[in-house]
């Protein structure tokens, strides 16, 4: 396919989203088949109504823990590829490239790989504990046991 930033993205996010597929059918049709689903269905209310007022409200969390997973696994994924030099050309600074570039240097300045590492953890710690806080935030269930 080639090196650019389009194949990378292309050959990084398609493999994730037959997971989002699976997260959401799962949850959408646990949630489909509650009770307060039922009742609204039976009250008349629209598909796009239940899946707005109902559906989506329980989904969402769910979706967003998957979604700040596959951030943090797609940057270590590009920052790999790009150690490999198999990533984006080199003009383009990733993370992986400094590192890989820096990894003759590694006993003499050990910075220029340490802190590029550190900050590869850093930020995905930073999706992964943004899911968790959404997660925390936006599920119905948490909220009326806060409560």
């Amino acid at each position: 396919m080639g090196s650019s930033i389009q194949n990378m993205c292309v050959a990084i996010g398609v493999p994730l989203i037959p997971i989002f597929y699976r997260i959401s059918r799962g949850a959408a049709l646990a949630v489909s088949e509650r009770t307060y689903v039922m009742a609204s269905k039976s009250m008349g209310s629209g598909r796009l109504r239940i899946m707005g007022k109902h559906i989506l409200p329980n989904v969402l969390p769910q979706i967003f823990v998957v979604l700040s997973i596959g951030m943090g696994g797609a940057i270590l994924a590009e920052a790999s590829l790009g150690f490999l030099g198999l990533g984006i050309p080199q003009p383009t600074p990733t993370w992986g490239l400094i590192i890989n570039e820096g990894r003759a240097f590694m006993f003499s300045a050990p910075w220029t790989t340490g802190f590029s590492g550190l900050f590869i953890a850093l930020t995905i710690l930073g999706f992964n504990l943004l899911g968790d806080g959404l997660r925390d935030h936006l599920d119905p269930k948490l909220k009326s046991l806060l409560d």
